[in-house]
């Protein structure tokens, strides 16, 4: 068998899958694939069965269990599929975690059939409210690399300015990076927050992480959701970040808006929305992110009638 999983890790994700799938291995083959910007990902293959694997050496120790969590938050929401969770693994140097390997889909599929599938998942699990009837989540948790805070708050705009938006310029100000005329811009943008979420939206169950990357259609039919940072908050904060980068088929947005239609003011906020993600990319991956951020706050502030 090759290697591409260290050892240690590849010991643990054995004791995983005996305890957790009753599968005793041993491992066959383990097979890289494509895991996205930030882990490394292997398809691993038994006797018995398959599975999906991914791993890193350089993230925070709970990284993985946080997002094992998420994924089995959004299992709990009837009519929308994500893959099995099996375990976290953890060894000498680097952890990982243990999915079910979800056989993607050959050819082309329809489009309209895998939008409408797209919207019903994601509009069942927008109709998922918050426990606490409040917007937040019970612990931080992970948007990429970036660590975002969790806790409650009874107010959105106060918390999608205090939880969402200030921790990423304050981090921007921490590395230097923080320089005018883009510091001005966002404190107006900080200022005017409570003006433009002046709503009361429901606070429902985000995916919290949708961009195209992370839905995918499944040979069995299913659309599955896959790398999820989830919150409870306004459900337009994921419909303005899967429109940020693109990647959905039209029929998706149309199914959406049949099932929840647009509330009114959308176009309003979705700037502002979008601007968090553009703030995350640009603390994880750079300047290459500044010109989005400072086009985001300009709209945001245009909106605002600044």
């Amino acid at each position: 068998m090759s290697r591409p999983l260290p050892d240690a890790v590849l010991a643990s994700l054995q004791r995983v899958l005996a305890r957790e799938a009753g599968d005793e291995g041993p491992v066959t083959q383990a097979v890289p694939v494509r895991g996205g910007d930030i882990h490394r990902a292997v398809r691993i293959e038994t006797p018995k069965g398959r599975y999906f694997v991914k791993w890193n050496d350089r993230v925070p120790a709970d990284m993985f269990a946080r997002e094992a969590e998420g994924l089995q938050l959004l299992a709990s929401v009837k009519d929308l599929s994500t893959p099995k969770v099996y375990g976290v693994c953890q060894g000498d140097s680097a952890g990982c975690l243990v999915l079910e390997w979800i056989e993607p889909a050959s050819g082309r599929r329809k489009e309209e059939e895998i939008g409408e599938r797209l919207a019903a998942g994601l509009a069942a699990l927008h109709r998922t409210l918050s426990p606490a009837g409040r917007y937040g989540a019970e612990k931080d948790n992970y948007l990429g690399l970036w660590p975002q805070p969790g806790g409650w708050d009874a107010s959105w705009a106060a918390f999608f300015r205090e939880r969402r938006l200030e921790p990423l310029v304050a981090e921007l100000r921490r590395r230097g990076r923080l320089r005018e005329p883009r510091a001005a811009l966002l404190s107006k943008v900080l200022d005017v927050c409570d003006r433009m979420l002046n709503h009361s939206p429901e606070p429902v169950l985000l995916h919290g992480d949708l961009w195209s990357g992370n839905w995918m259609a499944a040979a069995d039919g299913r659309v599955v959701f896959i790398d999820p940072a989830p919150w409870y908050g306004d459900r337009e904060v994921d419909i303005a970040f899967s429109e940020l980068f693109g990647g959905f088929p039209p029929s998706f947005y149309r199914a959406y808006r049949r099932i929840l239609p647009q509330a009114p003011g959308y176009e309003e906020r979705r700037p502002l929305y979008q601007l968090y993600f553009a703030l995350v990319h640009l603390v994880l991956f750079g300047e290459s992110y500044g010109p989005l951020v400072d086009r985001l706050a300009g709209l945001a502030l245009r909106e605002a009638r600044l």
